[in-house]
């Protein structure tokens, strides 16, 4: 089971995962002089505006991966799909002044982007181009064939795995990918093929596109993505990330109903952040209305590895595999796609080749969730403890009078909220005994403040 001159590749979702997964198995066919016919199937056109051509995420893109892109040979074009880059956060906690975080160190930024075309089409004269249709687009022209299909059922014929979509369309791979993720239906139909695979488990977050247009945009959201830590039960995390006339709302937590996103927008630290005559509502699904109006949905997040994500000639990658716990799904699709796409080339095909060099990658992310976990865990900690969210503050507003490297809960925060470095590096930092130091006289200082008020 090797991949040989003019074996032929399917690949089930063209979002970054599939997409790049096509990328680089044609690309290091290319040098290894292995000619590969590589098919993409793709149902959604990413070049439509609204929902048609939406795929459910933020669209934070770290500094870090944008260069690693680029050094891929994915240069992202920052006039056309890069949204606005962003410089610094806004931190909003309950009950305390906000405070801006300006990037730690000078390399460290984020892109937004949307993975597909917007909500809407643009009022303004700037033009915007889909990150997903820019991505399917270079696995285009490095060879790969985009069908414009759905799968509706997966089979094997003899021992290699067989696509078969509507419209009367089949055809039988020596490799099969899953890159279709865990909002879609068809990640289901892998499990129909027969090698014990197990989806991920999943929770539902909610997003949201608010129009303000460019300049309400600029002057209530500025080049910096808003973080919040508030006193709501059952939030976990929530932030305000600014586009080009449209601001992305993005709530993870437990259990996100209309009650809990209406807490969340009807806070004082929410409103403070949007023009005074903005009206939220939930039941208005418009993406072209005037200021106020938004579409919203509510897609499922990966919370942990799929069990058995690979076979022989299958694989998963991307969320169908694992990803990044609440952040960098499109990092984790980049690591998983390159993975996949060097053990199938230089490996094999085969389960065993799968499970000595694909599952090591896929388990270094699962255990860095874990570490994650109990990040995040912390940071609830925080935001129900109003003494340690007071000397959080006081500790990231001394830092910002400090050189970059000194500044390690800005740091900590900014990594934590943009997905820059690994949980387990963020762990390490919040370990330092400096760190520790700072934040216990940081906390005293704050209350000593308040008991003299």
């Amino acid at each position: 089971m090797k991949l040989t001159a003019n074996s032929r590749i399917g690949i089930v979702g063209g979002g970054p995962s599939g997409s790049m997964t096509a990328f680089f198995l044609l690309e290091l066919a290319e040098r290894l002089q292995i000619p590969l016919q590589v098919e993409i199937y793709e149902s959604r056109d990413f070049t439509r505006y609204g929902p048609a051509g939406c795929n459910m995420c933020a669209g934070v893109v770290s500094e870090s991966l944008i260069q690693t892109l680029a050094a891929e040979g994915i240069p992202l074009p920052s006039s056309t799909v890069v949204q606005r880059g962003i410089d610094s956060y806004v931190l909003h906690t309950s009950d305390l002044p906000v405070v801006t975080i300006h990037t730690p160190v000078d390399e460290v930024r984020i892109a937004a982007v949307y993975r597909g075309s917007g909500p809407g089409r643009p009022k303004s004269d700037q033009s915007w181009s889909s990150f997903d249709h820019f991505l399917l687009e270079m696995a285009r022209q490095k060879g790969a064939t985009i069908l414009p299909l759905r799968v509706s059922e997966l089979a094997w014929e003899a021992d290699k795995p067989k696509v078969i979509a509507r419209g009367g369309h089949s055809q039988v791979y020596d490799f099969l990918v899953g890159a279709v993720g865990v909002n879609s239906p068809t990640l289901e139909k892998f499990g129909e093929l027969g090698f014990d695979f197990q989806p991920p488990n999943v929770n539902k977050g909610f997003l949201a596109e608010i129009y303000l247009g460019v300049e309400q945009v600029q002057r209530y959201m500025g080049s910096a993505l808003h973080i919040f830590l508030l006193d709501i039960p059952r939030l976990k995390f929530a932030a305000l990330i600014p586009k080009v006339e449209y601001v992305t709302i993005c709530l993870l937590g437990e259990e996100i109903d209309k009650q809990l996103i209406e807490q969340f927008m009807d806070t004082p630290e929410v409103k403070q952040c949007f023009p005074p005559e903005m009206v939220w509502s939930m039941s208005d699904k418009s993406c072209d209305a005037g200021v106020g109006q938004a579409c919203h949905c509510g897609p499922r997040l990966n919370l942990g590895p799929a069990i058995h994500p690979f076979a022989d000639r299958v694989a998963m990658v991307g969320d169908a595999a694992v990803t990044r716990l609440y952040k960098d799904g499109i990092g984790a699709a980049y690591v998983t796609a390159k993975a996949c796409a060097v053990t199938a080339l230089f490996f094999g095909i085969r389960k065993t080749d799968m499970l000595e060099h694909y599952q090591p990658v896929l388990q270094r992310i699962a255990t860095d969730n874990r570490i994650g976990r109990f990040i995040f865990w912390i940071t609830l900690f925080y935001q129900e403890w109003n003494f340690l969210r007071r000397g959080m503050v006081q500790m990231v507003k001394d830092e910002q009078k400090m050189a970059g490297n000194k500044r390690r809960m800005s740091r900590v925060l900014w990594d934590t909220f943009t997905g820059s470095a690994s949980y387990r590096e963020i762990l390490l930092r919040s370990l330092h005994p400096r760190f520790f130091l700072h934040l216990l006289t940081a906390t005293v200082r704050a209350a000593v403040t308040r008991l003299h008020k």
